[in-house]
């Protein structure tokens, strides 16, 4: 049987200003072929249904994508089959998805139906006590982390000085200038985006595995005060402008800059490795980005820097722990469901929408 899966992203993030979503970014808008959106409630088979075709594409040789629950890894949010232009999502919410083109590429699929409703009517009291608290954990994290977003911000602010900023675009050019030598092509490559690393019930996690996957060429930037950005700035228009399609990783804690990068087609990866989150294992070449910033003013800011450290973390780990609490309301709510939903209509759907896909290569 083969192996399932191996490459996988997050689309969405806990971050400090609420759930962040990539959800648009799926697939390619001129590539969608065929978009199936799930609805249903907690516990009605979304999940299991994407691990069925999943597993059914693997065994026929074709490519997949997973996109992983920020919230609970252990769940799927979406499957993506890249060469057939075909994807399966969760669409409710937060990472709600409305089609563009309905019938034509996107159609919805009804997982409320495997609910037995008649059983499920008089359990409504001990449904509705296990939601009453879920809101409140969310918002919780998410204040928790804008607190340790700030500390991690100011800590950045204080070495990121102009000299530092210039250093690090010499660096990103000797790179590209080693790396595309031989390897430019025509035109523009492309940018997906995708999270490789979330806040999740079990704390920060980075989704290395998928590098490994895809990148036998492995730059580690060994970063602790968030420096990375920079340099994987230069680096991504560099690779693009050289023809080269990537895969840009945003930071979960800002969304706005870069905390990986990928370019598949080269097996070359660039990835951020800090205190939460060490890259283990070999590396092509390490990048000690702290030693790059001035020493005279690390030294000075030690102190400062230091307590910001500390108290994000905390901050971080209470945000953890919120969403810890959410995840076992959501677990309580789904084992009530669980009794009452047809998996055998779940295993059907799967079958169809396998059988659907597989016509289509």
């Amino acid at each position: 049987m083969a192996e399932f899966p191996s490459v996988q992203y997050f689309l969405g993030a806990n971050a400090p200003g609420g759930f962040y979503s990539l959800y648009d970014q799926l697939l390619p808008r001129g590539e969608a072929r065929a978009v199936y959106i799930l609805k249903g409630g907690p516990g009605c088979g979304k999940s299991t249904l994407m691990r069925r075709v999943g597993q059914t594409m693997a065994e026929e040789g074709l490519p997949t994508e997973t996109i992983l629950c920020s919230g609970d890894p252990d769940s799927l949010d979406g499957l993506v089959l890249p060469t057939l232009g075909a994807a399966i999502v969760d669409g409710t919410a937060p990472h709600v998805v409305e089609p563009r083109c309905p019938g034509a590429v996107e159609c919805y699929v009804d997982l409320g139906e495997a609910y037995d409703r008649s059983a499920l009517a008089p359990l409504r009291k001990e449904l509705e006590d296990c939601m009453a608290g879920y809101p409140g954990c969310y918002r919780r994290a998410y204040g928790c982390l804008s607190a340790a977003a700030e500390l991690r911000q100011d800590s950045r602010a204080v070495l990121l000085t102009d000299r530092l900023e210039e250093k690090l675009a010499r660096r990103a050019r000797g790179i590209l200038a080693r790396e595309l030598r031989r390897n430019r092509r025509a035109g523009v490559g492309r940018v997906k985006q995708r999270f490789l690393s979330a806040m999740t019930h079990r704390g920060p996690l980075a989704l290395f595995d998928t590098v490994r996957a895809q990148c036998g060429r492995v730059y580690v930037l060994e970063d602790r005060w968030g420096l990375a950005s920079q340099l994987l700035t230069h680096l991504l228009s560099g690779l693009v402008q050289a023809g080269h399609d990537v895969v840009a990783c945003p930071d979960p804690l800002f969304p706005d800059r870069l905390l990986h990068l990928l370019a598949p087609g080269l097996g070359l990866a660039f990835v951020s490795s800090t205190a939460a989150l060490p890259w283990e294992g070999d590396a092509y070449r390490r990048i000690r980005l702290d030693a790059a910033a001035d020493g005279d003013l690390l030294r000075r800011s030690r102190p400062r820097l230091r307590f910001a450290a500390k108290v994000a973390q905390a901050l971080e780990e209470e945000a953890t722990a919120s969403l810890a609490q959410a995840k076992a309301m959501h677990d309580r709510l789904e084992a009530i469901y669980h009794p009452y939903v047809d998996f055998a209509l779940v295993e059907t759907r799967a079958r169809r929408i396998a059988g659907e896909l597989l016509a289509r290569n």
